[in-house]
């Protein structure tokens, strides 16, 4: 069951996301080489109940953390630990918060450890450059499937292979609605896309294979390969004949500076 939202319940998912949004800007003064993953995790739960908001995936499914966040290989659902962050990694986080009123927001950044390997940060480029690919199919009139192929040309183009088994999802009162959104598929396909859909668009790209395995703990999911793998997601509504983008980088942008991917 896909639900349609009104103007006034999309107004709520954006507040969402703006907290999600500032969360994600506030890890950015804080991903350096020397912190664990597990301070990160802290720092997030604290700043989005300090919003008035509770961290989205902290205990959804049984996840024990407030963030995911995947170092390097890890695809995504990365469990905060005592890793320490080293020069060169990449980092992804994956953020939730969710408002007194139910509803979820829903973005994910990948963010460069120091100096990282031109290669691999051409990576993150791609990745986050097929988000804005995907997005601009996000339009009444086409299918889902146009969102994944525009996500897949782009990123296959270029040399990279795009996760068949995460997707993005719909959002609204449940972190997960339907429909799915894979980030691969063929034009046409799927369901139709229509005003007042909302939707996390959020591609999961490898630098070597596809493939992937995940971890005895049941979350953690690695590139098979090893090979490291960057993760960009926007939540997204279709507002008034396009692509409303209810999420944000920008807190992250100001933080960053020339260092923004």
């Amino acid at each position: 069951m896909i639900y349609l939202k009104t103007e006034e319940q999309i107004e709520k998912l954006r507040e969402a996301d703006l907290v999600v949004a500032r969360t994600l800007g506030e890890l950015a003064k804080w991903v350096a080489p020397g912190i664990t993953t597990r301070k990160l995790d802290q720092i997030a739960d604290e700043y989005i109940r300090s919003e008035g908001c509770t961290p989205g995936f902290l205990g959804l499914y049984g996840y024990p953390a407030s963030v995911c966040i995947s170092v390097n290989e890890v695809v995504v659902h990365g469990i905060p630990s005592g890793y320490v962050l080293q020069e060169g990694d990449i980092v992804s986080i994956d953020c939730g918060a969710v408002t007194k009123d139910g509803y979820n927001g829903d973005s994910c950044y990948t963010f460069c450890v120091g100096e990282v390997r031109e290669e691999v940060k051409n990576l993150l480029r791609t990745t986050k450059e097929s988000l804005y690919e995907g997005i601009k199919q996000a339009i009444p009139g086409n299918r889902i499937g146009d969102i994944g192929h525009a996500v897949q040309q782009y990123c296959e183009k270029r040399g990279y292979s795009v996760v068949r088994e995460m997707c993005g999802h719909g959002v609204g009162l449940k972190l997960h609605e339907d429909p799915d959104v894979p980030n691969y598929g063929r034009r046409g396909t799927g369901p139709l896309i229509k005003n007042g859909m909302t939707i996390a668009i959020e591609p999961m790209i490898n630098l070597g294979s596809k493939n992937i395995v995940i971890e005895r703990d049941g979350w953690t999911t690695r590139t098979r390969d090893n090979k490291p793998s960057a993760h960009f997601e926007h939540s997204v509504a279709i507002h008034n004949g396009k692509a409303d983008i209810l999420s944000s980088f920008k807190y992250i942008e100001e933080v960053l500076g020339d260092r923004f991917i």
